[in-house]
């Protein structure tokens, strides 16, 4: 392999936890840059990992034609103007996710990888996790016989993040517990079915639980502490249903909700048997035979899947094969998003087909 020059745009929790690390698990590659528009964390990064250089300002990744590739992991609302900079000025792009605010942003994004054919990768992370494509080769071997429904729960009690910050500024973000977990949930189902193409979506997301900030009661928030003098303009329910070519497809999710119970699970319904996936773990397999109900736990070793994600991410830009994370595929769960959204907003079903 060739040196790779890697610049990393956004310095947070998640460059931190997967990109960065997994980037120095390979000799051949180098980072120059850390870039964030708060200097002290770019900073930061500089001190932690004893290499690269703190900047501000991503336009000077833009044109510095040393750097291949960049990782972007940036609040929503600069991924397709960052992605689309980097894209035309001959980078690799690896964008967290969701790809974009808008199925339209996602769409300009799509349009300008066509016109480079520079790679362009979504940070769908699960589509490297070992039990989502042991899942996905089920399906596809026919051990679930025809895949009629599937049915995804996200919620969490009282889980919303940073309140009144980038979060939940549908500016900034996009929207609320759809476009941040959803997006997840819904990439999962559309892999390991297939891909199959939408045809309906009927969606309602409801802006409750967090409106009214000062009175919002929680145990702990992730991307805290609230900020009261903020914006609170997203969904903390959603509820769906997608009609695909193959089967059909409900969520609900919440980012808040007065049940205290945590459901985080993708349940694949199939006439001859069936799989609930717990998210991030394990799945079980139902069927039945001879006359006989069977649930089975397999038991596998499983890799780093941001490991995976990253070293597939540099895997395509030597060979120009397209990963399972490529915008081409991704954008699928964009349009569903999407759909969803003008659905709750309109009070009906959208076609797209």
């Amino acid at each position: 392999m060739n040196k790779i020059t890697i610049a990393v745009i956004g310095c947070g929790t998640i460059a931190n936890h997967a990109h960065i690390p997994s980037y120095l698990n390979h000799k051949h590659v180098e980072i120059k840059y850390f870039c964030d528009i708060l200097k002290e964390r770019a900073e930061a990064a500089v001190t932690k990992y004893e290499c690269g250089q703190a900047i501000t300002d991503y336009r000077q990744i833009v044109e510095d034609p040393e750097v291949d590739a960049v990782s972007i992991c940036t609040p929503n609302a600069s991924h397709a103007t960052i992605a689309i900079d980097c894209l035309r000025a001959g980078k690799h792009v690896l964008c967290e996710k969701p790809a974009a605010r808008t199925y339209e942003e996602a769409l300009e994004m799509q349009k300008v990888q066509h016109e480079t054919g520079k790679v362009l990768n979504i940070g769908v992370v699960n589509r490297y996790n070992e039990s989502v494509n042991r899942i996905k080769n089920m399906i596809q071997n026919g051990e679930l016989g025809e895949l009629y429904h599937v049915y995804a729960s996200f919620r969490a009690h009282r889980s919303i993040p940073g309140l009144g910050g980038a979060f939940t500024t549908k500016a900034i973000a996009g929207g609320g517990a759809l476009i941040d977990w959803g997006v997840h949930f819904i990439d999962i189902v559309m892999y390991c079915a297939g891909d199959p193409k939408p045809r309906t979506v009927t969606g309602q997301a409801y802006s409750k639980l967090g409106k009214d900030m000062e009175n919002y009661t929680y145990l702990k928030m992730w991307a805290g502490p609230p900020d009261y003098h903020g914006t609170y303009d997203v969904d903390d329910f959603v509820t769906a249903l997608i009609r695909t070519e193959g089967p059909t497809i409900s969520l609900n999710g919440a980012w808040a909700q007065n049940i205290g119970v945590e459901e985080m699970f993708i349940d694949f319904l199939g006439d001859k048997g069936g799989i609930r996936l717990n998210y991030g773990g394990d799945f079980t397999f139902y069927t039945a035979k001879d006359g006989v109900l069977i649930e089975t736990t397999p038991k596998f070793t499983s890799g780093n899947m941001y490991q995976q994600e990253i070293d597939g991410f540099l895997e395509c830009i030597q060979t120009g094969e397209k990963q399972p994370s490529h915008i081409d595929t991704v954008i699928l769960s964009s349009r569903i998003i999407q759909a969803i959204y003008d659905s709750s907003d309109k009070g009906e079903e959208i076609a797209l087909s």
